[in-house]
């Protein structure tokens, strides 16, 4: 640096010096030696902060400076139009909130006749639409899909003071999502080998919504619901409050091999010599999750995220679902589109489920005697033999004379059943080493919607709810700094683009 321009900037930087000075003198001073340990580190945090916020702002004045004192260089700026500007104005100012409080930002404005002025500062600074710096718009983010608004709230006034409301941390989580398919579409799996398994699972969970956000067929029940009671639901009464989100993960697993006493465990308990194999692990895995798409979308998106990790279709394709008749047509339908086998199996939670309801209809509730009956089926189930369990589900409750509801829970077990068996499949899948279980979808689940958007009292608008649920999803994928990158790269082509744009293609 010249001597006049370290002139400048210690002239600039004064504030911010002598900010630094008076803090190092109070810890410096004999009183500080009285002081308790979480004393000084308090003066510390509160009188840093402000000390950063004037190094940021001295850091813009110095540019604002350069930027005046600065001899036009070809005479003219361009703007995104094509067109020239050739009067420049000085003393053009911004306020901007960042992590450390709010700053002033100076720049010079370029015009021409009959055309909007440009700041190429803003270009250079890359300077948010809105007042809020990137910094806080990632901060906004990190604590908002963690926590309730209220608490984001908290936690940024707590660390950069009052540069942020409640609407704002909203409307800023909303805006970062926007670019989430665009990163995941550019963004290329990692191969693996061909005998590793590609698994896809498929859920779905509601969310609570408010009622300009409900579709319209929820929106109509709540509107035209008779209550049996005031002050709470009667038993059956659904509360019509809430919106269906569709979620699908996509991970890779190794093929390990298990018996059916693997899963289930004889009545007498295991044997030491024969010790419970685990099942397969996820690795890899990707999620993805939609509120306002429609599940054909996500259905879609998660069969491209499998087909981009497997091309050629050369792995074992496994599908886990739950059983619903509407998810399993769009799975085929899918799977026919792009022309590749797939191997559907159900939900093994889900049948042991089924299987418990039937049990109750013969045994009490929680006794040896139910245990039983649902491990014995439930074996004769994984060997293969869903038929035949239900035909003895059947013949059983004809033999004891089951009516009304215990004869309509052993029903309905058996109507799973047979209208699932080709998805029953398990001694398949058990002796391939496949998975049986949507155990990473419902984690998944109670994960991304339970944990936060299904809180009590919670009441979300259809933006704010699409947002934190795939912003929620692209931190389990563990892609959320990556992405904050990638957004920023695409808010600064859409803010600030050059004339000859349209020759280039941004990459992740």
């Amino acid at each position: 640096m010249e001597p006049y321009d370290a002139l400048v900037a210690i002239e600039v930087f004064e504030s911010a010096t002598r900010a630094f000075d008076c803090l190092k003198d109070d810890l410096a001073s004999p009183d500080a030696d009285a002081l308790a340990h979480h004393q000084p580190e308090e003066l510390i945090a509160s009188r840093g902060r402000e000390l950063q916020r004037l190094l940021l702002q001295a850091r813009l004045d110095l540019r604002a400076r350069h930027e005046r004192e600065a001899k036009t260089r070809a005479g003219v700026v361009l703007g995104a139009d094509g067109q020239a500007r050739r009067y420049r104005e000085y003393g053009h100012r911004r306020e901007l909130a960042c992590v450390f409080g709010t700053v002033t930002v100076e720049r010079c404005a370029w015009r021409g006749r009959k055309m909007s002025c440009v700041h190429p500062a803003d270009a250079e600074l890359s300077l948010p639409a809105g007042r809020h710096s990137h910094g806080l718009r990632r901060l906004a983010v990190t604590e908002a899909v963690r926590g309730s608004y209220d608490q984001a709230r908290a936690a940024i006034e707590d660390r950069c003071g009052k540069v942020l409301g409640k609407r704002q941390a909203e409307g800023l989580v909303v805006t970062t999502a926007s670019d989430i398919d665009a990163f995941y579409r550019s963004k290329v799996p990692l191969p693996a080998t061909a005998d590793t398994l590609l698994v896809i699972q498929a859920d779905g969970k509601g969310i609570p919504m408010r009622p300009e956000a409900l579709r319209p067929a929820t929106l109509k029940n709540l509107n035209n619901a008779r209550r049996a009671m005031r002050t709470r639901l009667a038993p059956g009464e659904k509360p019509n409050r809430k919106r269906m989100a569709t979620l699908a993960c996509v991970f890779d697993a190794s093929p390990t091999v298990r018996r059916p006493h693997d899963i289930i465990a004889p009545p007498e308990g295991r044997s030491d010599r024969r010790p419970r194999r685990p099942g397969p692990k996820a690795k890899a895995k990707w999620l993805t999750a939609s509120v306002t798409e429609a599940p054909e979308s996500v259905n879609a998106a998660a069969f491209e995220q499998a087909e981009a990790r497997d091309a050629g279709h050369h792995r074992p394709w496994i599908v886990l679902v739950d059983g619903a008749r509407h998810q399993l047509d769009l799975i085929h339908a899918e799977a026919a589109r792009r022309q590749v086998a797939v191997h559907v199996l159900l939900d093994f939670v889900h049948v042991s489920e089924y299987a418990c309801g039937a049990a109750h209809a013969f045994h009490p509730v929680g006794t040896p005697e139910a245990e039983t009956w649902v491990a014995g089926h439930l074996t004769t189930i994984l060997h293969g033999q869903a038929a035949r369990a239900a035909a003895e589900i059947t013949e059983q409750a004809d033999n004891a004379g089951l009516a009304d509801a215990k004869r309509e829970a052993a029903d309905k077990c058996v109507r799973y059943l047979t209208g699932h068996l080709d998805q029953l499949h398990y001694d398949t899948a058990l002796a391939k080493g496949w998975p049986i279980a949507t155990g990473a979808i419902e984690g998944a689940s109670r994960h991304l919607i339970g944990d936060r958007l299904d809180v009590t009292g919670a009441r979300w608008s259809l933006a704010g709810a699409e947002a934190v649920l795939k912003l929620r999803a692209v931190k389990d994928n563990d892609d959320l700094d990556t992405y904050l990158d990638f957004h920023l790269a695409r808010e600064h082509e859409r803010l600030y683009p050059t004339p000859d744009q349209h020759n280039y293609k941004l990459t992740a």
